[in-house]
């Protein structure tokens, strides 16, 4: 008596619907965002400032949907606090990033203190890449930019294909450890890579993999906040990724552990 054997069921072709739209989204983000580094000076600063202004507007439309004008106005107010921080310097920082989440929470019958957490860290973060371009160069930045972006490519490939027990299913229900861990290995070659053609030393592996994880954690806080809000993206503005802050949200998470990691050290090995 034969036993048929059982039938192979393909994995959901749904699962992959969307990545030719990610792909081209992608990849026209990526061109922009590395003329932008190359360039530096002026027009990498102009990239940050409306960057950065159009996620303050997320972050508002996500808490008050029904109010876009405030919106707008504290998108067109960050831009305007992040283009004077930058002629005048960091000397005046602490007060400048005040006024945007000040006047939010204002404005806000809701969620203030929510808006004021991550108003602060969309714009230290933006400052933050723009400062570590002219400070350290663009060698730094690119190996800043290719480890998040490796981290959410690799991570979003082997989460796909391999699934397996998630990260944080509460938060962020569709990552996995098969991605997260995905992520820190692809870092890790990005830092040997740079370890490679770069004269830095071996530290940057693990402050690749340090970086990784930061990106990942910029991500789970994004979603955290999306499911705070009962919002699906941050906004419909780039076709297969929802808005800029659904796109960026892995770079601040990278941003804002680099802007602790050069106050507390010389950032040690990653000196390109």
């Amino acid at each position: 008596m034969s036993v048929d054997p059982k039938p192979i069921v393909p994995k959901d072709p749904a699962q992959w619907a969307d990545l030719k739209v990610r792909v081209t989204s992608g990849i026209a983000m990526a061109i922009v965002g590395i003329v932008g580094i190359v360039l530096g000076g002026v027009w990498f600063q102009m990239m940050a400032v409306f960057v950065i202004a159009v996620m303050i507007w997320e972050l508002w439309m996500m808490i008050e949907p029904e109010q876009p004008t405030p919106g707008m106005l504290l998108a067109a107010l960050a831009a305007s606090v992040l283009s004077g921080m930058l002629v005048l310097g960091a000397g005046w920082g602490l007060l400048l990033f005040l006024v945007v989440p000040v006047a939010g929470m204002a404005m806000l019958k809701r969620e203030q203190l929510t808006f004021l957490l991550f108003a602060l860290g969309i714009q230290g973060a933006g400052w933050g890449l723009v400062t570590f371009r002219e400070d350290y160069g663009f060698t730094w930045l690119l190996w800043l930019v290719l480890v998040v972006i490796v981290t959410d490519v690799f991570g979003y490939f082997a989460g796909r294909t391999f699934g397996g027990p998630k990260f944080w299913p509460k938060i962020s229900p569709k990552k996995t450890w098969s991605g997260t861990i995905a992520g820190w290995v692809s870092a890790a070659v990005v830092g040997l890579l740079f370890m490679v053609f770069t004269p830095v030393g071996a530290q940057i592996i693990l402050f690749s993999m340090a970086l990784s994880f930061a990106s990942q954690m910029g991500d789970i806080a994004e979603s955290a906040l999306k499911r705070r809000q009962g919002v699906k993206d941050s906004s419909t503005l780039i076709p297969g990724h929802g808005g800029l802050f659904d796109r960026f949200d892995g770079l601040l998470g990278a941003a804002l552990f680099m802007l602790l990691v050069a106050a507390a050290t010389d950032v040690p090995g990653v000196a390109f």
